[in-house]
């Protein structure tokens, strides 16, 4: 239905005058949407930066631990169980720009001065990926937990044998065993981290000056609040045609690994 109404000019949901692919054209011609898919790249890019990595070495730590290792799981996932709203509130308190805020207050106890977390263009769109990170971490930990568990725990005993550490044992085995899952996670954490809309909404507004605005909350604002329904459908269409090349990419190599296993 999206499809087919983004090719006509709407009065709310209703078509009023077929004008073939104008809403397409408009949205591309905009001056703002070269920096806005440059801006959903970045939110990608620094995903992969500060959080791909990060669930692969908590669950390694926590596989690897003896005790408390229960009690660790559930402080870990902890956040993912919790509201994204919610989640997003607290950590704009966290940046929040005066004195009030958790880490300017941390530096003034240290003698520096507070800083414009959000308010800063350069480091914004990182700040909200770290909250980002911070809930969905959890989710992607446990399926590699349980990935490492599914070991042969006889090729650990036999490189222990020969003398390896355990630095060695993570590059040799359980990274080349673990290889498919993290493939299948990259590209699912790219499909996700596209489609980014809580975060930049509910903490920054898109700002400063568009800065934080991605396609998602783009077709949000061209829906629901400047009620543009035809480009808001024309800027969903684009996105779901770029998703739709990662997913198809998703499914195979998922396939790939359900074969190697």
């Amino acid at each position: 239905m999206s499809i087919y109404l983004s090719f006509f000019n709407l009065k709310g949901y209703t078509p009023q005058s077929f004008i073939g692919l104008k809403n397409y054209i408009n949205v591309l011609s905009d001056t703002l949407f070269p920096k806005i898919l440059l801006n959903t790249i970045k939110y990608v890019l620094w995903s992969l930066v500060l959080g791909y990595f990060l669930p692969v070495i908590v669950a390694i730590m926590i596989n690897e631990m003896v005790h408390f290792k229960t009690g660790f799981k559930f402080c870990i996932y902890f956040p993912a169980i919790l509201p994204g709203i919610a989640v997003s509130l607290m950590w704009y308190l966290i940046y929040f720009p005066d004195g009030g805020g958790l880490l300017n207050m941390l530096l003034q106890m240290i003698g520096l001065p507070p800083q414009e977390w959000l308010q800063n263009t350069k480091w914004a769109i990182p700040l909200l990926v770290i909250s980002m990170t911070w809930k969905g971490m959890p989710a992607s930990m446990l399926i590699y937990l349980a990935s490492l568990q599914g070991i042969n725990q006889e090729l650990y005993e036999a490189a222990i044998i020969d003398g390896a550490g355990i630095l060695k044992r993570i590059r040799t085995i359980t990274i080349p065993q673990i290889s498919g899952v993290m493939l299948l996670l990259l590209i699912k954490q790219i499909i996700s981290v596209f489609q980014v809309l809580e975060q930049p909404m509910a903490m920054t507004s898109g700002g400063p000056n568009n800065a934080t605005i991605t396609l998602s909350y783009l077709a949000y604002k061209e829906g629901f609040e400047y009620f543009r329904v035809g480009p808001a459908m024309a800027i969903g269409n684009i996105l779901f045609v770029i998703l739709i090349v990662f997913t198809s990419f998703y499914f195979y190599i998922s396939r790939k690994v359900d074969e190697r296993l």
